[in-house]
């Protein structure tokens, strides 16, 4: 009778692991890097999920820094269903599941931090025009509005950064850019995840006392 109600109890937070923001974040992530390894040469370096420190005794959470000879590329994925809203200046976009209607941060403006954190990082290496910001939804979405030029569905974000063909960075240069990029990189951990968390709470409830 134990056995099953143990059994039980797992299965239920299976279910709900699978349901979680945490796991669908992971799986958008995971959509990327299968797209940089069947699509994009060995001249690309991908780097997944990077908690970095920032400017202001926080951190910021980037899912994926693309290191090329064409470019840096800071990607955001986004695993959402439904319909998705949104223009490039609105500070907040609008997913539609059914009736129901959702808002989320602007993913550019989200980017927007992260470019600013690797543009101070590597300001002694790279000038930050070679730094480019992408945002990734998974396919079950459907874009409602018209997309900036940056923000894609799939696999469409390939073609995009395929278009960027001029060499910019040398070997060289792309070895210090991951080594630096590598050096400012915290643990991957629970308590890294956990304390990036905190500091995003934190930071909300900071900016409502505010407003």
């Amino acid at each position: 009778m134990l056995f099953y109600f143990i059994f039980i109890i797992i299965i239920l937070a299976v279910l709900t692991y699978l349901k979680s923001p945490h796991f669908k974040g992971k799986m958008g992530e995971l959509m990327v890097a299968v797209h940089v390894d069947k699509a994009l040469g060995d001249e690309y370096i991908l780097l997944n999920n990077c908690t970095i420190p920032d400017q202001e005794q926080g951190t910021t959470q980037i899912d994926h820094i693309l290191i090329s000879p064409y470019g840096v590329f800071i990607i955001e994925t986004k695993n959402y269903t439904g319909w998705i809203f949104g223009s490039a200046r609105q500070k907040q976009w609008t997913q539609k599941i059914y009736k129901k209607s959702y808002k989320f941060q602007n993913p550019l403006h989200q980017n927007y931090k992260h470019m600013k954190v690797l543009e101070m990082i590597l300001s002694d290496i790279l000038e930050p025009k070679y730094l480019h910001s992408v945002i990734v939804f998974t396919p079950r979405s459907e874009f409602k509005t018209e997309m900036p030029e940056n923000v894609f569905r799939g696999k469409a974000w390939i073609n995009y950064v395929k278009s960027f063909n001029e060499e910019v960075i040398s070997s060289m240069k792309q070895k210090r850019i991951h080594y630096r990029i590598e050096k400012e990189i915290l643990e991957s951990s629970w308590k890294t995840d956990r304390q990036h968390v905190e500091y995003l709470k934190q930071k909300s409830t900071n900016n409502k006392h505010l407003n």
